[in-house]
């Protein structure tokens, strides 16, 4: 029985689309062209000569959400203003959600000459340092609205029988609130509301249980779920985590809340548990608990979340899954 929109939408949703980003990109920048002040001097984009990263595009309560990071090596030729033909590399280190939308920091360009150095190719060069990224940055910046306008429809689940119009992206303020935000960003999203006190009621109940490997110390796993900075590395929403026993915390924009029962870093972890969502019964309270154990060369992290209303153990272990 397929669930309504109201609640499919809700949950947490994800398509990885990184061959369309690598076309996209590749259509976009192939023969992109900049002309110096000198007669004859130009600088064309012939290709993307490496390409690593993802691109995705993920729904969470009812938000779609543009989740990519690249890095994008270019190759280029030019003609310099005595006719000489030059050929060279443009590597760019990092195209990202977190640079496009939440200008946590700055586009970097690596620029070098492979055909041999000359004052003439350095001058074409110098002019191509200033002309170039800014086109290269127009077309990042419409990379977001590309990404939603084309799989948007594959995660929305609308109640109408058709639907005319796209989504449109976040603005820089919401997206900085509902979207990525990286962990070494200095500025702190909007934390969501708590409630302190919920109302607890007796629901029949299981537990769901899952796990998985990492090749990560369990120390640094056991910082990445529980430190506020770097939740919304992996949850692309905006979270409030004290991590301290008898304190309250909110993951996915506050789509999960609780409070945390004990920390023992870094094997285990004991919190409640309330999904916000028409799902699940309010003020109904489950109990997470993470185990995380460390082997020689991998961190293998349990979750086990007892409370779980019966009929809705599958939707929460696809969550588990996915948290």
């Amino acid at each position: 029985m397929a669930l309504p929109p109201s609640t499919a939408n809700w949950h947490w949703k994800n398509k990885n689309v990184t061959q369309w980003g690598r076309n996209w990109l590749t259509e976009e920048l192939t023969d992109l062209s900049v002309k110096g002040d000198k007669e004859g001097e130009e600088l064309t984009i012939t290709k993307i000569s490496e390409f690593e990263g993802d691109v995705e595009l993920g729904q969470r309560k009812s938000k779609l959400i543009t989740i990519y990071d690249c890095k994008v090596n270019l190759e280029w030729t030019g003609k310099t203003s005595d006719g000489s033909e030059v050929t060279g590399r443009l590597d760019i280190p990092e195209v990202s959600h977190e640079i496009t939308l939440d200008k946590s920091s700055d586009y970097q360009y690596f620029w070098s000459i492979t055909s041999g150095s000359s004052a003439a190719a350095d001058a074409l060069v110098r002019m191509a340092k200033t002309r170039v990224p800014p086109l290269l940055e127009e077309i990042f910046n419409r990379l977001p609205a590309a990404l939603i306008e084309t799989h948007g429809k594959d995660l929305k689940v609308s109640a109408e029988p058709s639907r005319s119009g796209t989504p449109t992206p976040a603005t820089s303020t919401s997206a900085s609130t509902a979207a990525a935000e990286t962990s070494v960003s200095s500025s702190a999203a909007p934390k969501p509301p708590v409630k302190n006190e919920t109302k607890k009621v007796s629901v029949n109940s299981a537990t769901v249980t899952v796990d998985a490997s990492f090749m990560a110390a369990a120390d640094d796993l056991f910082n990445l779920l529980t430190d506020e900075k770097r939740i919304p590395a992996w949850t692309r929403a905006s979270a409030q985590s004290a991590a301290k026993p008898d304190t309250v915390y909110s993951l996915f924009g506050g789509g999960v809340t609780g409070k945390y029962i004990t920390l023992d870093a870094p094997t285990k972890i004991v919190q409640t548990w309330a999904l916000q969502s028409p799902t699940w019964p309010s003020g109904h309270i489950g109990t997470l608990t993470t185990t995380l154990k460390q082997s020689s060369d991998s961190t293998k992290i349990t979750l086990s979340l007892a409370g779980v209303p019966l009929g809705m153990e599958d939707e929460i272990k696809r969550n588990l899954e996915g948290y």
